[in-house]
């Protein structure tokens, strides 16, 4: 497994996590597949997934039971889960009660790593960061970041927060990759860990990256979904959280780490329109 440091902790967290919306619905529970979907995550850790990623919104916390009931065999210590808050809980007394409900789904007395999920304009950033960093002091969290703050939001995290903001979680991939510019950099001096989310696109490529991506999958005897893995694992200080819920999708994404592009071809994929 590839690692990166957490921030400027000296935590290290495994740089390829397991993404899980939709697992278990979507904005609402579906639990026709738990059974199914808790041996995946099962599968998953024993692959050696440790990291995971989730949040509360997930499938309205059913995302959270589910992965409660799977890490439940293995040694909390050795995981490291992340879950985010709701923008609609982030007043003082309804984050700790936001987190009083994640801990309950989870099956655990802390999380590795708790983000705001979206910004809130109508909630001082402030009273948040501060509630947050006082579970930080309780022990129920260990580390606090963000999600999907852009460079002036990031900034003034950073500048009011009691805690370190360790992390931004972000869409990145090798189409939506406006945070390769401004933000990426920005977390690069600051020290704080991005986390690309959909890394492998959610949509179609366009006709040019599908192009490209295929002549470099049969260079590297690879597939494209791993060159794209690849191409955001080779950037500084960035982990990538894809989903996946078929044993075989696990494996290709695990296995993204051994793939090494060429500084020739990581230019050619930075200079991608």
């Amino acid at each position: 497994m590839i690692y990166r440091r957490l921030g400027d902790t000296n935590e290290e967290i495994p740089a390829i996590g397991l993404g899980t919306w939709e697992i278990g619905g979507r904005e609402t529970p579906d639990y026709s597949k738990d059974r199914e979907q808790i041996d995946v995550i099962v599968r998953a850790i024993e692959m050696g997934y440790s990291h995971i990623d989730t949040a509360e919104y997930y499938a309205g916390g059913h995302t959270e039971e589910i992965i409660g009931d799977a890490i439940g065999l293995f040694d909390r210590s050795e995981l490291f889960i992340t879950s985010k808050v709701w923008p609609s809980h982030l007043r003082r007394n309804e984050l700790h009660k936001a987190l009083d409900d994640s801990l309950k789904r989870l099956k655990t007395d802390y999380v590795d790593l708790y983000l705001i999920h979206w910004p809130n304009p109508d909630i001082p950033l402030q009273e948040t960061l501060e509630a947050m960093s006082q579970e930080v002091e309780s022990g129920r969290i260990r580390f606090i970041g963000v999600s999907n703050f852009d460079v002036d939001l990031l900034k003034k995290a950073v500048s009011i927060s009691p805690k370190p903001i360790v992390n931004n979680q972000v869409l990145f991939n090798i189409e939506d990759r406006q945070a390769m510019y401004e933000l990426l950099p920005l977390c690069q001096k600051e020290g704080i860990t991005l986390t690309a989310y959909s890394p492998l696109k959610r949509n179609l490529l366009s006709n040019s990256s599908k192009e490209i991506l295929e002549g470099m999958a049969k260079k590297y005897y690879a597939s494209t979904q791993q060159i794209m893995l690849a191409w955001l694992l080779s950037k500084d200080g960035v982990v990538v959280i894809p989903k996946a819920s078929k044993i075989d999708h696990l494996k290709s994404n695990m296995d993204s780490r051994n793939i090494a592009l060429s500084h020739e071809d990581l230019k050619l994929l930075d200079d991608l329109s």
